[in-house]
């Protein structure tokens, strides 16, 4: 079920939009101002916003900026509502990152269209997110083989010589220190790689292959 969220401070709009959307089939989030509503948006993350412009604390046009600025609100789809008919109404909400906007009193056949339409971007939206984690997560993993693989080889053979050493009748102290150096070196190479991808907030992607990308790490991104 799609969860929309009615910010107004008049509680009779809030009524009437909740009447009508929960009869579609809606579940129907309410707030009475401006900041409450903010404050629920980032809580409760609805798939679509329905926002007043004409609010005493904090009006439709700065909350839909706070709420479009904001990256846990950025995506979802925010419809004005409002009484003011002026083509400059209309542009400063637009340009305040609205996806719409709705002229009361309105047609309930043109607010459910402009409804469905929303959420249809809310859909695409959260689409793209979710292929975006998946090509983070495969390029991550990508960059961890890609990293990795070399101070693992020398683990391996550094393990396999010791051995060979151990074996012998006359052990070399020297040998296994040298084999040890070069166990030392390769941990502390996927360390630091391991560290690198734990550090990073905004991963950023890189070419690997034609078809495949990594993720830059710290010397790349600055050489």
């Amino acid at each position: 079920m799609k969860r929309i969220l009615v910010i107004d401070d008049l509680p009779e709009n809030v009524y009437m939009l909740q009447d009508r959307l929960e009869n579609e089939g809606y579940e129907v989030l309410t707030a009475y101002d401006g900041n409450s509503g903010i404050e629920k948006a980032k809580s409760e993350f609805p798939d679509l916003i329905l926002l007043d412009i004409m609010m005493p604390d904090i009006n439709g046009i700065e909350a839909c900026k706070i709420l479009v600025s904001d990256p846990k609100t950025s995506k979802i789809p925010i419809i004005l509502v409002t009484a003011k008919t002026g083509a400059e109404d209309t542009k400063e909400g637009l340009e305040a990152g609205a996806y719409d906007y709705i002229k009361k009193p309105f047609n309930k056949i043109e607010l459910l269209a402009r409804i469905n339409s929303a959420l249809k971007l809310s859909e695409a939206n959260k689409l793209i997110v979710e292929v975006e984690k998946q090509n983070t997560f495969f390029a991550t993993v990508v960059t961890a083989n890609h990293k990795i693989k070399q101070p693992l080889t020398l683990l391996s053979l550094s393990s396999a010589a010791i051995k060979r050493e151990l074996s012998k009748d006359e052990i070399s102290k020297e040998a296994l220190l040298n084999r040890v150096k070069y166990i030392d070196s390769a941990v502390k190479e996927i360390t630091e790689v391991l560290d690198q991808l734990n550090s990073i907030r905004v991963p950023e992607l890189a070419d690997y292959t034609k078809n495949i990308k990594m993720i830059k790490l710290e010397e790349e991104s600055n050489s």
